[in-house]
């Protein structure tokens, strides 16, 4: 195991055992992310459903499977990426999670996620996950669009829960994904 690697699990052990905010009250399991620790894209979402709550893996009930297919259809797999939520608790009812959980769960565990990881491209789940790294911009607005903020470069895709509710969003869900690999080679071209 490299030092990456194990610094992230870690970080993982320390979330499952974590009771910095009122999110540990509820939940079942706590959800650090999983996939690959040296990947070029991050996928983040808002936090954990029923089913990641019961079971400790990110985005694993239907929300999860639709991802999957969508990673497929850009020849990528969860093997490819790193996969995690901005808190790593369920809120109670699934109501949206609270600043101070978000800031807490962010600071404590999600930024040091990332500084070891260096992702070229983090990829937001809903408006949730974009508002929490680039406040004031609305989903509807940028979605499918590769945004670059403190040095960053971001991609605000629909979370994957709106195309299992509303069908129509599913073709812009799976266009916007196809932005993915388009960003990856303009920025390899960038590093050259």
């Amino acid at each position: 195991m490299d030092a990456v690697a194990a610094e992230l699990q870690e970080i993982a052990g320390q979330i499952r055992q974590c009771t910095l905010c009122r999110l540990c009250e509820s939940r079942t399991n706590a959800v650090p992310g999983s996939g690959n620790v040296h990947a070029d894209v991050v996928f983040i979402g808002e936090g954990p459903g029923k089913s990641e709550d019961e079971q400790g893996i990110p985005f694993c009930g239907a929300s999860g499977r639709l991802l999957d297919t969508l990673l497929g259809s850009i020849q990528l797999s969860r093997q490819d990426v790193f996969i995690t939520n901005v808190v790593k608790c369920r809120p109670p009812a699934n109501r949206d999670p609270l600043p101070d959980e978000k800031d807490i769960c962010a600071t404590t565990y999600l930024d040091k996620q990332l500084a070891l990881i260096q992702p070229k491209l983090i990829v937001t789940l809903g408006r949730h996950a974009l508002g929490h790294f680039i406040p004031n911009l609305k989903i509807s607005e940028v979605h499918g669009q590769p945004k670059r903020y403190r040095g960053q470069i971001y991609l605000a895709l629909y979370h994957p829960a709106v195309a299992l509710y509303n069908g129509s969003m599913r073709q812009t869900l799976q266009e916007d994904f196809y932005n993915i690999p388009r960003v990856l080679k303009k920025l390899a071209q960038e590093e050259r």
